[in-house]
């Protein structure tokens, strides 16, 4: 599907573009430059400006299909310190929306970690059609040598190199699928003065995948039909959300937060010697006590999502692009299953306080059970009322941080 571009307006520059492809589509692409302080913008633009023109006419011809890219104004960063990918997405689904654009390529000179925090010349997300390439890494050399200038010959067509093996991972080829070429794991090779070609496999695979590239996009007029958006393209996309759910370890997230589980659990430890919560927990059936967690579970979730505004883009805009509604989708998600997670550890504390610190006897011994035997579905419905309690408690006094919880979203492969 070819778009008209917003080109029209003032602000993006073309940079890079090829004529159309024999199946008449078109791929816009948005190039981002992130600089640090002290850095002048300009070079910055000036060098992911040469990345573009290098590897447009290999993108085009292995595609069939036209592709542009679009230079937007430089974002300064606040600081020279390393980055995580997810860092990087608000501004980029924001471009990709204001665009709108296919594809966003972000430049910056700052160093890039992945999520097992080692330091990577670029990391590309699939999910949310996001490319990240750090020249810090690039521009790296041996020991007692000094670093390499943007203008190395060395730099440019790495540079490239990685570009082309970025985006072959947003259209879905993977290493495994190589054999030789582009594709390989990439390698920082200081001879490389061409982008190496595409290995025959790989490009029918893209070539056959480029006329679903372009994001569908809509115009919702109200919360319902923004919505309805989000789900239509969550069905469509079924397997790329599980599979970012799957990297996530979301239930794990709350051992990472610890304002946010302690919030939960302080409560927790209070009523958890209380014979009014003990009357209520015992009395309940585990119907009630199912549907209470989970009732709570999803209402700490959506309370977290719209308080702390970990939607993307942050600044609502009138239109909304298929990949920004995956992206959102699953941010959701892994809230949801980070509360899951949360309410799990709440209720194992709880259930060793029964079983291990709990007098057996006291139970018995309280006028108002009519039945003097405590059995262990017993002790299990109550904890699990306890922790539906602490779920809400940490949700609504302890909150989260947006900066943490986006650092940890599993949207980028940890390799390039």
């Amino acid at each position: 599907m070819s778009r008209s571009r917003s080109g029209d307006r003032d602000g993006p520059t073309l940079v890079a573009a090829e004529c159309e492809g024999s199946i008449g589509l078109q791929i816009d692409v948005g190039v981002l430059v992130a600089h640090a302080p002290g850095t002048d913008p300009g070079r910055l633009q000036s060098f992911a400006t040469q990345a573009a023109e290098d590897t447009v006419d290999e993108l085009a011809s292995v595609t069939d299909v036209a592709w542009r890219f679009y230079l937007e104004d430089a974002v300064p960063l606040a600081d020279h310190d390393k980055r995580r990918p997810s860092e990087f997405l608000d501004r980029a689904t924001h471009q990709m929306v204001e665009g709108p654009y296919d594809l966003i390529l972000v430049v910056t000179d700052v160093p890039l970690v992945s999520s097992k925090e080692r330091f990577v010349p670029g990391l590309a997300s699939p999910l949310a059609r996001v490319a990240i390439v750090s020249t810090n890494n690039l521009r790296s050399a041996p020991r007692n040598d000094p670093r390499r200038s943007l203008e190395d010959d060395a730099v440019r067509w790495n540079t490239a190199t990685l570009v082309v093996h970025l985006v072959g991972h947003m259209l879905g080829a993977r290493h495994r699928d190589a054999d030789g070429g582009v594709m390989e794991p990439f390698q920082f090779d200081p001879d490389r003065r061409a982008v190496p070609s595409i290995d025959a496999d790989v490009e029918r695979y893209l070539h056959r995948i480029a006329a679903e590239l372009s994001a569908a996009e809509a115009r919702p007029r109200g919360p319902v039909e923004r919505l309805t958006f989000h789900a239509a393209s969550a069905v469509r996309n079924p397997g790329r959300i599980l599979q970012a759910l799957g990297n996530s370890r979301a239930p794990l997230l709350p051992l990472s937060l610890p304002k946010l589980s302690t919030a939960a659990l302080a409560p927790t430890l209070v009523i958890v010697f209380s014979a009014e919560s003990w009357d209520v927990g015992f009395h309940m059936t585990n119907v009630t006590a199912a549907l209470f967690a989970a009732v709570s579970i999803f209402t700490a979730t959506l309370y977290l999502l719209f308080v702390q505004n970990l939607s993307f883009p942050r600044k609502r805009h009138r239109i909304v692009t298929e990949h920004t509604a995956l992206v959102n989708v699953t941010v959701f998600f892994v809230l949801l299953l980070a509360m899951v997670g949360l309410f799990g550890l709440v209720w194992a504390i709880i259930l060793v306080i029964e079983l291990v610190v709990f007098p057996p006897n006291l139970m018995s011994n309280w006028p108002s059970l009519e039945e003097p035997t405590v059995g262990f579905i017993d002790l299990v419905r109550t904890g699990a009322f306890i922790s539906t309690i602490g779920v809400l408690s940490g949700a609504l006094a302890g909150g989260i941080e947006s900066r943490i919880i986006v650092s940890h979203l599993a949207l980028f492969p940890d390799r390039p």
